[in-house]
């Protein structure tokens, strides 16, 4: 048993608290009075456990406490109210995969239709379900504004999470022991598309797609060298780090030599792609391109799937349904139909920025002594930085520093790190899509530069840092980029 002594609104733990907890306590940002326990006994057991024992043991203790389950309730609620006041009114959020969404698509997430059931393809005759009309119509809206937003001629809008969008690429163009290409996560690659995600579930054999370590793109020398060797049925380009577009209509044409497809995972760049700031990997020769709906996309955090090939319609919508989505969260479908909408009014001017503050933000940082990865190929082209923190103790310890100053970024492998250094990698993900939708611009990325690298220098405590810091991000209250 490890006792634990918590004073309420204390930000201090003893050391050897475990886990998450000393973290959540010490180092992101103030916490208010709570009802954190003034003492805490954890448990010493042989059970299985993947989340943070001192977390569930706090959650368990509030709930012993609180008693009537009005009151637990009021527990969940009060801490949804604290997470709204600190992370979407006190913090500069840089976390790439976040997006704030317009007031118009979070209120339709709460809307009726979410407690209604929805199986089948869109019309009544296939549906299990009757009383479906007005869902067809919420259904067919999503799907048609989807394809205005991204050209493809078909669209599926039912995946509840980006990532069961790449598996069903894989039960839809693989078989168990095929042969798939993916990029590795050092470069940016993203577990969907390696051995522990759907590819791995799947049974495929991943090999990986060679990468240039100063460029950060495919070397494609090598690649087409790799890949006429290994005959991969698939080569997924899915990243999380992403910089720079792929070499998609290259590779496209080596692999099409023995019937290989490419299949762009596009969950960071979807924004990107419909917005016109990116490449467009359907027109340049992917099969298929996924995309998260929760980041630069700024909708409902959820999967989009668009393919422009007839004959994927059959695999991939029965990989969907029944495979893998039943009913799919229909206010979810109506807020993304609602982001899409906006998407189409605002969409390429609020990417345009995303990137013109990606790169600026990346500039400033390099030139306060923070050294940015692809410093002599302009940093990015998305929406994203990348910082080499190794200097300043590594991507864990510095994500935790920002934290405490109320900056939220993401520790990132980095190239010259291993797959097994996820922990403790050199890199540091930064992302402009939330301050860039609050009205913020280039001046403003060189205050947050500015701010990031006292900090990291040593000059300013985290303490000084935090008030700058919400100051500035109060100064912008209204989303920009969406209808009033």
């Amino acid at each position: 048993m490890i006792p634990v002594a918590l004073s309420p609104g204390c930000c201090q733990l003893p050391d050897e608290t475990p886990g998450v907890i000393a973290r959540l306590r010490r180092g992101f940002g103030p916490v208010e009075e709570t009802h954190f326990m003034t003492s805490m006994t954890i448990p010493a057991s042989d059970a299985i456990e993947v989340h943070d024992a001192g977390v569930l043991a706090w959650a368990s203790d509030l709930l012993d406490r609180a008693g009537d389950p009005r009151v637990m309730q009021q527990e969940v609620v009060a801490a949804v109210a604290r997470n709204a006041r600190w992370r979407g009114d006190e913090c500069l959020n840089l976390l790439a995969p976040e997006a704030p969404m317009s007031p118009v698509v979070r209120q339709l997430l709460s809307a009726e239709v979410g407690q209604r059931a929805a199986e089948g393809h869109v019309g009544p005759a296939n549906r299990w379900f009757a009383g479906t009309q007005y869902i067809d119509e919420i259904e067919a809206l999503c799907i048609e504004l989807l394809k205005r937003v991204t050209g493809a001629r078909y669209a599926d809008h039912r995946l509840v999470a980006s990532m069961i969008g790449n598996m069903a690429v894989y039960a839809a163009l693989t078989q168990p022991g095929d042969a798939i290409m993916s990029v590795t996560q050092p470069f940016g690659g993203h577990s969907s598309n390696r051995t522990d995600g759907p590819a791995g579930i799947r049974g495929l054999r991943i090999h990986d797609v060679p990468m240039d370590p100063v460029e950060l793109t495919v070397d494609l020398e090598a690649f087409a060298a790799a890949a006429r060797a290994i005959h991969p049925v698939v080569v997924a380009l899915g990243a999380s780090m992403t910089l720079f577009p792929f070499p998609v209509a290259e590779m496209a044409g080596i692999v099409a030599e023995w019937g290989g497809k490419i299949f762009f995972d596009g969950a960071h760049q979807f924004g990107l792609i419909a917005g016109g700031q990116f490449q467009d990997p359907l027109a340049e020769g992917a099969a298929v391109l996924t995309g998260s709906a929760g980041k630069t996309f700024s909708g409902p955090q959820s999967g989009i799937i668009v393919w422009n090939d007839p004959a994927l319609t059959v695999p991939l919508t029965d990989a969907i349904f029944p495979t893998l989505a039943a009913t799919h969260q229909v206010n979810r479908v109506a807020a993304l139909a609602a982001a899409a909408a906006e998407f189409l009014a605002f969409g390429r001017d609020y990417m345009a920025q995303i990137v013109v503050n990606a790169q600026a933000l990346a500039a400033a940082l390099q030139e306060r002594g923070v050294p940015m990865l692809a410093a002599h190929k302009g940093f990015t082209r998305t929406h994203q930085a990348i910082a080499d923190v190794r200097a300043f103790g590594g991507g864990e310890a510095v994500g935790f520093r920002l934290a405490e100053a109320n900056i939220i970024t993401n520790k990132n492998l980095i190239p010259g790190d291993r797959p097994e250094d996820w922990d403790r990698p050199g890199g540091l993900r930064i992302g402009t899509t939330e301050v860039t939708r609050w009205g913020m611009k280039e001046p403003e990325m060189a205050r947050i530069a500015d701010l990031i690298a006292d900090l990291l220098h040593g000059r300013r405590s985290p303490e000084s840092t935090r008030q700058e810091a919400i100051a500035l991000r109060r100064a912008f209250p209204e989303l920009q980029y969406c209808f009033g």
